[in-house]
């Protein structure tokens, strides 16, 4: 049965994308034999080769020999970017053993939400994926390469890579990640000691204190966020090595793996990357999501990625495969480990293996390996220095954490669609309790963030209500996250008052123990319902279910007029720089794409 429903999502989004795919494999056959660097001009060869060492620009320069492009997004100021500052002379040097070449063809910009969180350049957050996709063609588009590497893992870096990746389709390639900092405090202390300062019963200093015992060396967070959601999403696409995502950086093994993705890429036939991602990825790829509780940022990322390879897919399809797919890991926000505890009691190996043994998971898709997907149930180490894989786990190691499908924490997946006259919303209830997965209560509307925190300080929320949070959508201000009330939001659960948040703008992979119906579409900006909301409508929040509804009378309803957002200003922080973007986004369902409509 479920081998069958797979197949029927697969069918039902094939048939949706026949005419895209097929225009865009037509473009990659063209683009493919279009240049090479055997028909390029003296002049224009030269300039590549300019700043190569002259013992390797003798061998190079007779294009017998591969070179590739390495797309990086290093930099020492955010922890999960500065292993990869060594990356490309490991690459290098591991390539050069093979008689093939490589230059640093381009860095991408990387910013972090966990520094920009609740401030202005939040508001450049979404829309730097496609700054990044643009960064990565234009490194790209000197044309001289015949594969490349990409060097990313946060949030957007990712996503905004694999779009570009994608636009240069006919070039085989890998993605090499960074992996996970070492485990500080848990997730759970960092998250109590905010709202222990949010109530005031802790200092600045004691809260700083605390939080950088949690972000305390190179690498990603720990918590199950879009970065390691990124990485569990790249492994079930097959574009890593397997199981290389949640290695530790400045490691034995990390090093051991940068040096075998440049080894394997220049000595095995790896399927150039449009030709490589099929339906069947991405299908995979929206299984690891639900199977795993990952971020809801996937909604619209996953989306993107796919449009750009000529596959549609949308929230039903989200939807359906929610339904299909049970929830296998609990990893902080959706339970108290990190993602090092994860991976030490079995890790991507054990879901891939468990879901494929299900019959839940296309094991016939292509990847880096070659085809099949039962490369990545395997586990990689080392033997004196040398690289070997052997078979993942058999069995949990801890299953508080991660369980195998027969005692899956629940039977469907992490992340659901809401719908009703509001609009269509995602939510993340792998982290909500049943008896706070359905809330009836009144609306209380607000346009900011500081203008609900306001209302918290005043005391103005000791109730049971709604929060509607208009105007954050990707038109009206680059749809920044939202995790400044989280805090907030958790007091007032916790002294039993029933509260839910319901927005047009993210909350992402932290998305955690309130229920929150995010990514409201169409946002309030494109005339959305949610932007008819007034304060004191009973809103229905039912995650159960699938509902999100004003329980206004119809008529009434139809007749209301739309709110104007009251916050315009668009200066400050480069957000002016970004207005473009804003303007021609698509929709968050359809992947808040700056250039969507050029991939209908």
């Amino acid at each position: 049965m479920p081998r069958q429903e797979l197949k029927l999502i697969a069918q039902k989004i094939q048939e949706k994308s026949k005419k895209t795919r097929q225009e865009y494999l037509a473009r990659l056959e063209q683009q493919g034999g279009k240049i090479s660097r055997a028909n390029l001009g003296c002049a224009n060869l030269a300039h590549t080769y300019a700043s190569v060492p002259k013992h390797i620009k003798e061998k190079i320069k007779h294009n017998e020999n591969a070179n590739f492009a390495i797309i990086s997004s290093y930099n020492d100021m955010l922890s999960a970017h500065q292993p990869f500052k060594n990356y490309p002379e490991l690459i290098k040097e591991e390539l050069l053993k093979h008689n093939v070449f490589a230059q640093f063809a381009a860095g991408v910009p990387a910013m972090c939400d966990g520094i920009t969180q609740g401030y202005e350049g939040m508001e450049l957050s979404l829309f730097s994926r496609d700054v990044i996709a643009l960064s990565t063609a234009i490194g790209l588009s000197h044309q001289v390469f015949d594969g490349a590497f990409y060097l990313g893992v946060c949030d957007k870096i990712v996503p905004g890579l694999l779009i570009g990746a994608l636009s240069f389709g006919h070039l085989p390639s890998i993605f090499v990640p960074s992996g996970p900092m070492t485990s500080g405090i848990s997730n759970y202390e960092k998250a109590k000691a905010r709202q222990l300062f949010t109530e005031g019963k802790i200092s600045r200093s004691e809260l700083l204190d605390s939080e950088m015992k949690s972000y305390h060396d190179v690498g990603t967070c720990t918590f199950y966020g879009t970065a390691n959601s990124n990485q569990m999403m790249i492994e079930f696409m097959g574009l890593h090595l397997p199981n290389s995502a949640f290695i530790n950086p400045n490691t034995p093994l990390r090093t051991a793996l940068v040096k075998e993705a440049a080894k394997h890429l220049a000595t095995q036939k790896v399927t150039p990357i449009g030709k490589l991602i099929s339906e069947k990825n991405i299908i995979n790829a929206m299984i690891g999501l639900m199977a795993t509780g990952g971020s809801t940022n996937h909604t619209i990322h996953l989306i993107a990625i796919a449009k750009s390879a000529g596959i549609i897919i949308d929230w039903e399809d989200f939807d359906a495969i929610s339904k299909l797919i049970p929830l296998l890991a609990r990893v902080y926000p959706n339970g108290k480990a990190d993602i090092n505890a994860f991976s030490a009691c079995g890790g991507l190996a054990f879901v891939i293996k468990e879901l494929l043994k299900a019959g839940l998971m296309y094991e016939d898709a292509m990847s880096v390996m070659g085809e099949g997907m039962h490369f990545y149930t395997k586990e990689p180490f080392l033997i004196e220095g040398v690289l070997h894989y052997k078979d993942g786990v058999e069995a949990s190691k801890n299953e508080d954490i991660l369980r195998g499908v027969a005692k899956a924490f629940s039977m469907d997946g992490g992340v659901k669609i809401l719908k009703g006259n509001i609009g269509r919303a995602v939510i993340k209830t792998s982290a909500i309790e049943e008896t706070h997965q359905i809330v009836k209560a009144p609306a209380k509307v607000f346009y900011s963030q500081e203008e609900f925190l306001n209302a918290f300080k005043n005391k103005e929320l000791e109730c049971d209500f709604v929060a509607v949070l208009l105007f954050q959508g990707p038109r009206a201000n680059g749809m920044p996250e939202l995790h400044k009330l989280t805090p907030a939001l958790g007091i007032l659960q916790d002294k039993g008052f029933k509260v839910a948040l319901l927005t047009d703008g993210r909350m992402s992979g932290a998305s955690g123990k309130i229920p929150a119906a995010i990514h409201t579409s169409p946002e309030a900006l494109l005339n959305g319902n949610i932007a008819k909301i007034e304060n004191g409508d009973i809103i229905l929040l039912d995650a159960i279910h699938g509902k999100l509804e004003a329980l206004v009378d119809e008529e009434l309803w139809q007749k209301r007029e739309l709110k104007k957002p009251q916050n315009e200003s668009v200066f400050g922080c480069g957000r002016e720089l970004f207005a473009g973007f804003r303007k021609q986004s698509s929709s968050a369902e359809t992947g808040a794409m700056s250039f969507g409509g050029y991939f209908n």
